[in-house]
């Protein structure tokens, strides 16, 4: 938004704004902020930054853990739902040593060296994303999990359960589970909500393609993004998470990115879209490949595909993950790619023909990820597949143009598949992670983290009696 420290100052003045909101992201991919009064802003903070406690964002030990953030004013945007005028920036972690130096594990600071090597290597100058977002807009959810209690309430007026309810409101527009996909209003309870939220994005520079109902009967929907430069990608998947939730709060909606929140019902993907470019032109295009794919394109696909596994702690990062990544709800299950077969994990749109549009759909990942994170070790992959020309045909991942839901145990058991939990994942990351070391852009030190972050937090979750489990065994 700003160029110079002029710029912001003459901004500040010109719009009456009374706050400073600094926004500085952690390795889990949640955001923090500090709050300045606007009077305090100083050209000061834009060279020696502000100081902050590195260990409360996972970044550093605790007994010395002092860093400082830098705002980055390029990211500023205003609040929309604040009482008071307010101006937001992004901040960039510096190290303490002599100089400032940025920290290695910033997770936007990986983004910026993964896009480095890309050009550094030759390959692209230009790498644009396209997310999905896909996320359930609820009225209410209550969770308790004490030593004798464990329970969780989660309740859409639409949902399913709520047809035969006598209250007043019950107006007969509940869903049907599995069966939402583009429905139209009334039906499409939040439509207005989504409206005022894509004019909230739009002001704050994150064009968006478009927005509807996605199958989940309780309230599930989607909104998907202009593609754009992969760093910026990164900064817009912040800003809508943060834009949705706080105007969700605002309406008396409670939003979740949650992958499986629902048994039974479609769970919420986070769908990556990729094409690269170099010197403006598209380098995935070719009007004699498959699918008018070329070999660059396949050998992006064939690294994919390869490294799926030990991307996984990072594009799903959550237990819950992995109750997302199962047969029967356009889930993704099978390591190989196939053109409009949303049961495959790469995905390459039928209706994008044109030269400039030629992509391909990265469909595993979810939205629990740090997106600075994921998107980085999902271009690391595109970049060792390229460079090592892994063909995906070659490698036994297709392309598979069928439904491999429907596949017998045999058939099943010659494709290879996805990690089903996330130990597995965690392996996989531990087996396979130099192709992420190269440039430095990922250190060994995220890496071990997120290992052992991942092995934590499923041993914690595995170690919990399930309420399913005392129907099945309590009287055993």
């Amino acid at each position: 938004m700003f160029k110079d420290y002029l710029e912001v100052k003459n901004y500040i003045s010109e719009n009456n704004i009374k706050i400073i909101d600094f926004k500085i992201v952690d390795m889990s991919g949640r955001w923090h902020h500090l709050t300045i009064p606007a009077t305090r802003f100083n050209e000061s903070i834009l060279k020696d930054g502000i100081g902050f406690d590195a260990s409360s964002y996972g970044f550093l030990k605790v007994e010395k853990s002092d860093m400082v953030f830098i705002p980055d004013i390029s990211t500023s945007f205003i609040v929309p739902f604040s009482k008071i005028p307010t101006l937001t920036m992004i901040g960039n972690i510096y190290a303490i040593k002599e100089n400032r130096e940025r920290f290695e594990d910033d997770p936007r600071y990986l983004i910026e060296k993964a896009k480095k090597l890309l050009v550094d290597k030759n390959i692209a100058d230009t790498a644009l994303l396209g997310p999905e977002f896909e996320f359930y807009i609820l009225d209410q959810v209550s969770v308790k999990n004490d030593i004798n209690h464990m329970e969780v309430f989660i309740d859409s007026k639409q949902g399913e359960w709520n047809s035969s309810s006598l209250d007043s409101s019950n107006k007969g527009y509940t869903l049907r589970n599995s069966n939402c996909y583009h429905l139209d209003k009334p039906f499409d309870a939040s439509s207005d909500f989504r409206d005022m939220v894509t004019l909230y994005l739009e002001e704050n520079n994150i064009p968006i393609k478009y927005h509807h109902c996605e199958n989940g009967g309780p309230g599930q929907v989607e909104i998907e993004v202009c593609h754009g430069d992969i760093s910026e990608m990164a900064d817009r998947t912040m800003k809508l998470k943060y834009i949705l939730r706080s105007y969700a709060a605002l309406q008396d909606k409670t939003v979740t990115f949650m992958p499986k929140p629902f048994v039974g019902e479609c769970g919420s993907g986070f769908h990556i879209h990729i094409h690269l470019f170099k010197d403006g032109e598209p380098l995935f295009y070719d009007e004699n490949g498959y699918s008018k794919l070329s070999k660059t394109a396949l050998y992006a696909i064939g690294g994919i595909l390869k490294h799926s596994p030990a991307l996984m702690p990072f594009t799903n990062p959550s237990t819950n993950s992995y109750k997302r990544l199962i047969p029967g709800f356009e889930a993704p299950v099978s390591l190989c790619f196939a053109t409009a077969n949303r049961s495959a994990v790469i995905r390459i749109p039928d209706y994008a023909t044109s030269p400039m549009e030629k992509r391909f759909e990265v469909r595993f990942p979810d939205a629990t990820c740090n997106p600075y994170y994921a998107y980085s070790a999902v271009l690391m992959a595109v970049i060792d597949g390229i460079e090592n020309e892994i063909d995906p045909v070659k490698e036994g991942f297709g392309p598979f143009d069928f439904n491999l839901y429907n596949l017998n145990d045999e058939q099943k058991s010659l494709i290879k598949a996805l990690p089903t939990n996330p130990i597995e994942a965690a392996d996989a990351l531990e087996n396979d992670h130099e192709f992420l070391l190269k440039g430095n852009v990922f250190s060994k030190n995220i890496i071990m983290s997120q290992i052992n972050k991942i092995k934590k937090d499923y041993y914690k979750i595995n170690e919990m009696p399930h309420p399913e489990e005392f129907k099945m065994y309590y009287n055993l």
